[in-house]
């Protein structure tokens, strides 16, 4: 199972917000997870990062990947 810690999105049409999971790769990116570590909200001003970095640890030493973006955005949210 390749597991996957990447984005969420949530929101109305053309106001996003984005949750964090930890899901299956194989799943839909609007699908089932595993669990959510956290959140992203680029439309505030400046955008609203909170991310458990507790978990975010447990995930990527048990083998998960982090996509691009949320590597990204665990990198601005001070986290490793």
């Amino acid at each position: 199972m390749a597991v996957k810690i990447r984005l969420r999105r949530m929101g109305a049409k053309k106001s996003p917000f984005y949750r964090i999971v930890v899901a299956d790769s194989r799943y839909p990116r609007d699908g089932r997870f595993i669990e959510e570590i956290g959140y992203y909200d680029p439309l505030k001003e400046p955008a609203e990062i909170k991310i458990d970095a507790e978990k975010v640890k447990k995930w990527i030493a048990n083998g998960a990947q982090p996509t691009d973006t949320v590597k990204a955005l665990i990198k601005r949210a001070g986290i490793e």
